[in-house]
């Protein structure tokens, strides 16, 4: 069912907001700075010194709103959900499909395209991260990211909302997610024959677990 944990990653871990327009920018420097050098140099590697000089920020100013590596991390995956989840809802907008599991072929096709060309979030993808709790306290990443696009799914839909819905998203999140890091770790591009393969995976799956929502 629908919890604040899985449907908002919450809280924001920003020691402020910028009130300005110049401090958002400098931000947003920020981020993109340590979204380039995680893959360059992987987390372990990473420190607010080398995102300040990257960023072209003192850093003072990278205190000034972060209080760690970890924290610009956990905002950045942050950022790296919204844009995610915008970009699938936008394709529910945009495009007609003929029913759930032409749906989830453009969850996974935005995934992968996300993978291909958005700086670090191939670095953080959302199973096996630096940190499985970076998008939240208490639920792992899988979990809110599932919530989420289960919500899209609902409201698209018009799915009944259940315990059971849940669990079937989750699995479908959980596999996917493991499926499409095998996808990439053969070939950086996304093997074509591994991504369709998640495909039929999920569709399956779903087909066998929700047969109320026949296709």
């Amino acid at each position: 069912m629908s919890t604040p944990e899985t449907d908002d990653p919450q809280p924001q871990v920003l020691r402020r907001q910028p009130a300005q327009r110049r401090s958002a920018r400098r931000v947003e420097r920020i981020l993109s700075a340590c979204a380039v050098l995680l893959d360059e140099v992987g987390y372990e590697a990473l420190s607010t010194t080398r995102i300040a000089e990257r960023a072209g920020v003192a850093i003072g100013s990278v205190y000034q709103f972060f209080p760690d590596k970890r924290a610009i991390t956990q905002e950045l995956s942050r950022r790296n959900v919204e844009q995610f989840v915008s970009r699938v809802g936008r394709r529910f907008m945009e495009e007609d499909y003929r029913g759930w599991w032409e749906a989830v072929d453009a969850i996974i096709d935005e995934y992968v395209d996300m993978h291909r060309r958005v700086p670090g979030f191939r670095s953080l993808r959302f199973g096996d991260i630096v940190d499985l709790n970076l998008l939240d306290a208490d639920t792992d990443n899988n979990t809110v990211i599932a919530g989420r696009l289960r919500g899209l799914l609902l409201k698209e839909y018009g799915l009944a909302d259940s315990a059971h819905l849940d669990t079937a998203v989750l699995v479908a999140v959980e596999a996917g997610d493991a499926v499409l890091k095998l996808a990439f770790r053969r070939d950086p591009e996304g093997d074509p024959d591994i991504v369709e393969a998640a495909k039929q995976l999920i569709r399956g799956f779903l087909s066998r677990q929700l047969r109320t929502w026949k296709p």
